[in-house]
């Protein structure tokens, strides 16, 4: 092994290693760098970046996890959410801590990420890069907090990692999500805090795999286990599936499983229970004592009511599946699904309109999921939350050497990223002038010219581009180029609002069971949720029922625990509107009329601003 640098880092990794007293660690961290220096060889004084596999080889080993992946998506993109602002990234590794997916967070937090070549493609493997968050928690099959000087190489220092594994429908090891943190200025306290909202969002990854596993099964959740046990049993009571948690509190093994188990051998159930359209039961051990308060669902294919009518058979099978969940019986949605069913794999551009949170994103990619370039990336960008400085190199890619502070090796931009896939532009009408401009011509020629190159490079994407905005209006008024409008409006969908739905009651139902699963809802809660019109839609109810999991008592959810803010309709959307006119006023009088300046402090892109400006009619400031 390579002589150690002298510091303080690596004599204290060398001490706690080899068992020296008086070094306070965490028995944990201590048996990890064990690990690292007797069976892995490694030194903690080594510098230099983690191993990074191609897009090619991350591919390849993606393709097989493409379920998992998909069920992870809504809950990484939730974290993702919730944690940018507190400069975490958010990743979904793979079983040997390759990192599949990433988000990173805003601003200089993503450079230090990128710098550090922490995204996906790295490779966090304990045997190569020691004690860390991802590795460790992978070795060791359970959750863990890495904080700082805990690593094994002390370059990692600056970083914290809390990480929770994922298990599969079998209780195999299937992952593990992983968030990151380079504050310094954050305690151990506050990545306590965020493992516990990852173990929770890990946990609620493995009951959306079990169930979609064993979508034609009942499924019963056990009561007391501090991760629910999941039991999939058949219309005889045979056991066909248990999750890890369950495998271990009764015994069971695959054999025991392939074998076909009788459910009265680990629990009981009477015909009610057994048989009940879902909610909380009374469950009994197998020799009849009390257990508790459980939960027992109906297989998937039966939670439609009978009453309305089910799209035809053929269409509810194959690619389409995604895209017809998502549509459920609303008939906007099952127009909008059966028109992109008869454009097959054209290459035809495509625009969503719906107000925010009606889930655009979620659908483009059921689209990208439902065509012959599934296999391929899908690449996201949404360009209100870029700031118009990054969006070109974002999006176009750059070569090394550009632009002051451009990485050294350059960047391929996320239009070549997507090539033979999708690139899906979230909020295009809030993309800048100069910029459509560009796009409009990627879209002509097929072709992308990066920053500082001296030749094009070719692409070949399906372009699926979102909004919110009447983008024909502001084509006629030109806050957006028409001649790209038409580019982007190959075929329309529209994204109703939650509260315009006809299945408003069954989707309510679907998240429900999503979010909170071991939950019913109250008579009077339903009234509530039946009655308000969630101006956040599908992501403010997934919120909302999600907090009511978590406060409801006695697996009841009641109006008392749903947290939703008064909505006054007209009259508050009038006052909202006011007040926005206030703000936008005072930071132009601020600026000195200088709508750039007025733009950053108000947070917003330019061209979001000037459209703002226009809508509610503000005139030059005096």
């Amino acid at each position: 092994m390579a002589k150690l640098a002298a510091s303080h880092h690596v004599a204290r990794v060398l001490s706690v290693a080899n068992h020296l007293a008086g070094v306070e660690t965490e028995s944990r961290i201590a048996a990890s760098w064990r690990r690292c220096l007797v069976n892995h060889k490694l030194d903690p004084a080594r510098r230099g970046p983690p191993q990074t596999l191609t897009e090619t080889e991350v591919r390849h080993i993606a393709e097989p996890m493409e379920e998992l992946i998909q069920a992870a998506l809504p809950e990484l993109e939730d974290l993702a959410r919730v944690l940018r602002d507190s400069g975490y990234c958010v990743n979904l590794a793979d079983p040997n801590a390759t990192m599949l997916l990433s988000r990173l967070p805003e601003g200089d937090y993503a450079r230090m990420f990128l710098e550090w070549k922490i995204y996906t493609g790295s490779n966090f493997a304990e045997t190569f890069e020691g004690t860390n968050g991802l590795g460790t928690a992978l070795a060791e099959q359970r959750p863990i907090i890495v904080h700082g000087d805990e690593h094994f190489r002390e370059q990692w220092s600056m970083f914290t990692c809390a990480v929770s594994p994922l298990f599969d429908h079998t209780g195999r090891l299937a992952g593990a999500v992983n968030i990151t943190s380079c504050r310094s200025d954050l305690g151990r306290g506050a990545h306590e805090l965020a493992l516990a909202v990852t173990t929770d969002a890990t946990r609620r990854i493995e009951r959306a795999m079990f169930r979609r596993h064993y979508r034609a099964a009942w499924v019963a959740t056990l009561p007391g286990s501090e991760s629910s046990g999941l039991i999939a049993y058949d219309d005889d009571r045979r056991v066909v599936g248990a999750c890890r948690t369950a495998r271990a509190v009764f015994g069971l093994s695959d054999a025991m499983i392939a074998d076909g188990i009788d459910l009265s051998h680990l629990i009981q159930l009477d015909d009610r229970a057994a048989r009940a359209p879902e909610g909380s039961v009374a469950l009994r051990r197998a020799d009849g004592t009390p257990w508790g308060q459980g939960r027992v669902a109906p297989p998937l294919r039966a939670r439609s009511p009978r009453s309305l009518p089910a799209p035809p058979r053929e269409n509810r099978s194959g690619h389409f599946a995604g895209l017809h969940k998502l549509a459920g019986h609303d008939p906007v949605l099952l127009k909008g699904v059966k028109r992109l069913m008869t454009v097959g794999n054209l290459d035809l551009p495509i625009l969503l309109r719906g107000e925010t949170g009606s889930g655009k994103d979620v659908f483009a990619r059921a689209i990208h999921a439902a065509s012959n370039r599934a296999r391929n990336n899908y690449v996201a960008l949404n360009c209100a939350a870029m700031p118009e400085s990054l969006i070109d190199a974002e999006l176009f890619g750059y070569e090394a050497g550009a632009f002051t502070g451009a990485r050294r090796e350059g960047s391929k931009g996320l239009i070549v990223q997507a090539s033979s896939g999708t690139l899906f532009l979230d909020e295009i009408g809030d993309m800048p002038l100069t910029l459509q401009t560009r796009l409009l011509r990627v879209l002509e020629n097929r072709e992308v010219w990066p920053l500082g190159a001296l030749k094009p490079v070719p692409v070949d994407i399906r372009l699926i581009s979102a909004t919110h905005c009447d983008l024909a209006a502001m084509a006629e008024d030109g806050s957006f180029r028409s001649d790209l409008y038409y580019r982007l409006r190959g075929m329309e969908v529209r994204l109703p609002a939650l509260r315009e739905r006809a299945d408003k009651r069954e989707v309510i139902a679907q998240i429900a069971d999503e979010e909170a699963p071991q939950h019913r809802i109250a008579p009077d809660a339903w009234a509530l949720l039946m009655a308000y019109p969630f101006p956040g839609n599908m992501r403010q109810l997934r919120h909302v029922l999600r907090l009511a999991g978590c406060t409801a008592e006695g697996g009841v959810i009641t109006e008392a625990d749903l947290d939703l803010p008064p909505f006054g309709g007209r009259a508050a959307e009038a006052d909202q509107a006011a007040s926005e006119r206030a703000a936008i006023i005072e930071a132009l009088r601020a600026s000195g009329g200088r709508v750039t300046e007025a733009a950053k402090a108000l947070k917003l892109s330019r061209a979001t601003l000037y459209r703002k400006i226009k809508a509610l009619k503000i005139g030059a400031p005096s």
